[in-house]
């Protein structure tokens, strides 16, 4: 078995077509079904169902995928290991944040990469928690930043970051000077523009609501958080955010929801099984120097 056989069972599976797949590993499409081809003959099972085209995984295939995936990331981690200890920490660390972790990951980026310059950041965005959780297991990202239930934290090893605090946030209007903090119900009461359903953000705001018997229908619903922001300087709508997204500048006033408070922890989560690679360990040793769980404490 060769590596590189593995490496275009793996781009097949992702690219589903044998042609992406050739491409993205730079050789002709008959080689690289000459060396699937010879991986089973090793493994003596069937991997893809094809006929012509990519037809899926078999339940072989289904299963050596994620060794397959492994074993590569084990290679890629050992080459850089042996750089690391030649050159220092280099190579490349794919960061996956969602929409309200990727304020919080800046400062961890700026000290990782003071710390090593010759290493390279990918920050890929606007993932939530389960994506975050899947792309980890599947050694498709070295990091995360995220909301992980304890129940999403299977084959990870996490570590706590910093704790996201909800409050109401709007422009002085509808978020007036007199209150020190707000109830749910309130909140509810006002305009709001809130994110998706597909965020952890929003059903931990819709199971606060849901507590009280209140179903909230925003006028507005966004993915993205610098249109949520942007939405709620122009002031017609207030939101419900983690306090991390808000603060004094830019005019707006937040008041911590209460009744119930709820805090969020936020953890950096890697593969348990590539905790040990040069990378990790110099990022999650840059998490522990940057010490969030200070610089983001919420300030009334």
């Amino acid at each position: 078995m060769q590596l590189r056989q593995l490496e275009y069972f793996v781009a097949v599976a992702d690219e589903r077509h044998f042609a992406r797949a050739a491409e993205r590993c730079f050789v002709s499409q008959p080689a690289l079904s000459a060396g699937i081809a010879k991986l089973e003959a090793e493994l003596g099972v069937a991997l893809i169902h094809r006929v012509h085209t990519f037809e899926g995984l078999t339940p072989e295939g289904e299963r050596l995928l994620g060794w397959a995936r492994r074993i590569l990331s084990e290679h890629d981690a050992l080459k850089a290991e042996v750089s690391a200890m030649q050159h220092g920490v280099g190579g490349t660390l794919r960061l996956g944040v969602g929409p309200t972790t990727a304020t919080a990951a800046v400062p961890l980026v700026h000290a990782f990469c003071e710390r090593h310059p010759l290493v390279r950041v990918q920050v890929i965005e606007h993932l939530n928690a389960a994506e975050i959780h899947q792309h980890l297991r599947d050694f498709d990202l070295d990091a995360g930043i995220a909301y992980l239930a304890p129940g999403d934290q299977a084959g990870l090893d996490v570590r706590a970051l910093y704790e996201e605090r909800y409050v109401l946030a709007g422009v002085p209007a509808l978020v007036p000077d007199g209150a020190e903090q707000s109830t749910w119900p309130d909140a509810a009461a006002a305009p709001l523009v809130l994110l998706n359903e597909r965020t952890r953000v929003r059903q931990v705001i819709d199971e606060a609501f849901a507590a009280h018997g209140l179903e909230v229908d925003p006028q507005v619903v966004t993915g993205s958080v610098a249109s949520l922001l942007a939405l709620v300087r122009d002031g017609q709508w207030a939101t419900v955010v983690p306090h991390t997204l808000v603060g004094p500048a830019g005019g707006l006033r937040t008041l911590p929801l209460v009744d119930p408070e709820i805090t969020v922890p936020v953890v950096l989560a890697v593969n348990a099984a590539a905790r040990d690679s040069a990378a990790v360990r110099a990022f999650a040793a840059a998490a522990s120097a940057a010490a969030l769980r200070e610089r983001l404490r919420y300030a009334r």
